[in-house]
């Protein structure tokens, strides 16, 4: 009976080893990149024109294949899985937040309608020279655009994972 126990504690003991083993490596790996993380924007800048115009055509190509992709599930009726048809749900945002991207890329071109006040901080303000207040609100709302990729990304994840489930 002693012989089975010592096995047991041997066998407990590597268990222990090894999954402190495992989770030292990426917890490491994650405190290194926390611990020397620098300052990040989320905002693209582009080089004037060729860099914003070759950003603007992927962001169109993207829109087409999304509405290509929307295509293909429905003729073959996969949306009838719930699987595909999240994925279907996450085209559907992803296409509306490329929209929204080309409208704020385009605003964001626009120096002579406005400015922005202390842009990159926390608090920046949006002063427009000349226009209406109907084109200062659709800048905000295009600068939204979280609003649209997020929940894409989160249908295109539960999809890809009911997806997986199934298989």
């Amino acid at each position: 009976m002693e012989h089975v126990k010592d096995g047991a504690i041997s066998v407990m003991k590597h268990l222990v080893s090894r999954a402190l083993t495992r989770l030292t490596v990426p917890g490491l790996s994650l405190g290194y990149l926390l611990l020397s993380a620098q300052t990040a924007t989320a905002t693209q800048v582009h080089g004037p024109p060729e860099g914003l115009y070759a950003h603007q055509m992927a962001h169109i190509l993207f829109i087409f294949s999304l509405i290509a992709l929307v295509y293909w599930l429905r003729e073959r009726s996969l949306v009838e899985d719930s699987g595909w048809r999240y994925v279907q749900y996450a085209a559907f945002f992803l296409i509306l937040w490329n929209m929204d991207a080309v409208l704020a890329h385009y605003l964001d071109g626009r120096g002579h309608l406005f400015e922005l006040i202390n842009a990159g901080s926390w608090n920046c303000r949006i002063r427009f020279v000349h226009g209406s207040d109907k084109v200062a609100l659709l800048y905000y709302f295009a600068k939204l655009d979280h609003l649209f990729c997020v929940p894409g990304i989160m249908f295109l994840y539960m999809g890809l994972r009911r997806l997986l489930e199934q298989v």
